[in-house]
This record gives structure tokens, sequence and C-alpha cells, in this order.
């Protein structure tokens, strides 16, 4: 399962109520009885989790949030715009100041490495932990049948998340992040080791480890025939700003979730491409990404990234543009389970049939405890 949790979805510049682009993504195990239940309302002590997207204010999203920096794992950026990376020096410096030394890995176009390091020079930032960077223009000029251009980060041996790029078409080169995880569980046949007559002991845990032993007889036990493995798999696919959604064509097979931007509707897209020819934001419309994701059959979608011009509350008849206006425009093409973010609204992603739950708001949860 992956626990989504939106701090950030405003385009361009922040407004009163939303910040600038970022999303977190935990990684739950459900082999572990505590995950589910705490779904939630995580433990302070949160589970390993990603970061797509940096804009400026991020940390401070953050500190409203129960996520710790040193279970960060991660952190992926879609593409070198202001609104999407900005919040990155400081949010690396507020961690080294947090006393972080665990490495991170961050997976981001050439150029954010060359900004980490200029802030680095200028700011005499230190930082007591390895950044693994990870170049986006690297990994795509790998051969598309090498593994090589699929990045794992390995949570434990039985969990992983495996992560691919897409590029997407945008005014500089952007991308989606495809992030699947897989956690597997292997399950030990007491009954048939009991029939076989292998008394309970240490070879029993060897093999539910997957290891072949020999008993005091010599006789050779293969861990295959006495352990069932099971397999849980989540896919979601979080793209950057794009203009083309069939650049995600490939991408979104059996996929669970797509999280797209959604920065106007198709009045106001087309109003904006009128007024000036020379000039195209190269972003979608909610309609536009609707009518694609009905296409493709994706089953789950969330919009984001909203101009700032839309307002918060839903009234698709209010003259005002609103969220009700990017409703209605997505559901005139999509018929699917559609959701529009908002800061701090969480989901929780179950891939075994395709399920995404509304949680609700992290700040519901702290409204919550104060009035308690």
């Amino acid at each position: 399962m992956l626990k989504l949790t939106f701090l950030g979805t405003s385009a361009g510049v922040p407004t009163k109520d939303r910040n600038v682009t970022a999303l977190a993504v935990e990684c739950l195990n459900p082999y572990c009885s505590h995950s589910k239940a705490s779904a939630s309302q995580p433990s302070k002590k949160s589970r390993p989790w990603l970061l797509i997207d940096c804009g400026e204010g991020t940390q401070q999203q953050l500190l409203r949030t129960t996520l710790s920096v040193h279970q960060l794992a991660a952190i992926c950026i879609t593409h070198v715009h202001g609104d999407h990376c900005y919040g990155l020096p400081g949010l690396l410096a507020s961690s080294a100041m947090s006393g972080r030394s665990e490495p991170l890995t961050i997976i981001a176009p050439q150029a954010i490495n060359q900004l980490i390091e200029a802030v680095k020079v200028a700011t005499d930032l230190y930082l007591p932990y390895t950044i693994n960077f990870i170049a986006i223009e690297e990994v795509l000029s790998q051969d598309k049948d090498s593994q090589d251009n699929k990045i794992r980060l390995n949570i434990t041996d039985q969990h992983h998340i495996d992560i691919d790029i897409t590029l997407l078409s945008h005014r500089v080169p952007s991308h989606a992040f495809g992030m699947t995880q897989k956690i597997s569980r292997r399950t030990l046949n007491t009954d048939k080791l009991i029939a076989d007559r292998v008394p309970a002991s240490k070879i029993w845990g060897q093999l539910q480890q997957g290891e072949d032993v020999y008993t005091k007889e010599g006789k050779r036990l293969y861990s295959a025939d006495y352990v069932n493995t099971e397999e849980k798999r989540t896919r979601i696919v979080v793209a950057g700003d794009n203009d083309t959604p069939t650049c995600l064509q490939t991408a979104l097979q059996d996929t669970d979730l797509l999280i797209h931007e959604a920065t106007y509707t198709t009045p106001v897209l087309a109003k904006i491409q009128a007024k000036n020819l020379e000039f195209d934001p190269m972003h979608s419309s909610a309609a536009l990404i609707g009518q694609f994701a009905q296409d493709r059959g994706v089953p789950n979608l969330i919009l984001t990234h909203f101009s700032a011009r839309f307002q918060s509350f839903d009234n698709p008849n209010s003259s005002t543009p609103n969220m009700g206006h990017i409703r209605t425009d997505a559901q005139s093409t999509y018929q699917g389970n559609l959701w529009l973010a908002a800061d701090f609204a969480q989901y929780l992603v179950e891939g075994a049939d395709r399920q995404v739950t509304v949680l609700g708001s992290t700040l519901d949860s702290s409204l919550s405890k104060l009035n308690s």
C-alpha cells in the first residue's frame, strides 16, 4: 500500500489555501499488523517515504504532518521550474540541522545537482549525509530493455520500490515517475513439515528465509517445497507538468492511480493560448487529461497543480473560477474515480483491488486532537 499526502497543489505561485507542488508517498507494508490500522494516524516515527517535487515552503508544510526527514528515502524532481524545486535547498539544509546522517537519494534533472552544488558554495552549506544523485538524463539514455533504466529502492529484502521515468511535453524537459511497490511474504507450510517428520527447530526459520538446508540425517530440504510466497503490488504514476497526456500511454499499463496536473479548464486554456500566440504555457486542462484517462481505462485519477485563479470552494454555478469548474471540466470526459487534490489531503492506494481510499486531511487529525 502507498499512502499519499499532498503538501502543495498550486501551480506557479502559492495561494492562501495552497502551497506549490510537493507530494509525499509513504511505503506501507500491509503484512505488518499495524500498517493498515494506523494508516490515517501514523506514529511520529513514520514509515519510509518519498517526496515528489519540492516547491518553496515544502519543509514548512511537512511540519504540519507526522512525516520525518529521517525516514525520507528519496526525493524525485519532475523538472527544473521553481514551483517544483525551489524548496529543495532549504529542506536539505534543515535535514542536516535536524541530525540526519543516512544517505539520501535524489532523482532529478542534472541541473538540480548543479543547483545544489551552487547553493552549497554560495551559502557555505554543509551536509553531513551523502547525496546519491541520479540524473534523469542518464537513466533515459539507457537501452529501454535494460534493467538500468529502472531505479530500485530497497526498503527491506522483501519490500522495494521500482521507479521508472517517462519524458513528458512541457516548456522544459518534464517527467513522470512510475512507482511500483512490491512486497512479498513467505509463509511456512508447517503441516507439510510435520507430515515429513521435520521437528520444529531453527531449520524451520532457515527454510522460511529461503535457505535450503540439511537435516542431521543428511537429508536435503528445499525451501521451495515448504514455503509459500505471496506478493502484493501497487503502482502509481505521478506526472510533472505536461500538455500531451498521450506521452504516458505506455507508463500507465497496470497502474492503479494516475496523478496529473490540471492547471486549467478547457475555456481558460483556450483563452490563454489565444491571448498570446507566441507563448504556450504547455499545461493540460482537466478535460484533456480526463479524456486520456478515460480512453486508457485508468480506474483512479487525482488532479492537482491548479492555477491560482481557481478558488478552493466547489461551486460550478459561480462566476468566480473555482474547483467546481475544474471538476465539471474533468467529469465531462472522465467517468472513473476522480479526486481534486487539496493541501494535506491524504489517500491510501491498495493495489490488490485497485482501491483508493480517502483518508481525509492531516489538518483534520490535528483539529480533532485540539478539540478533544
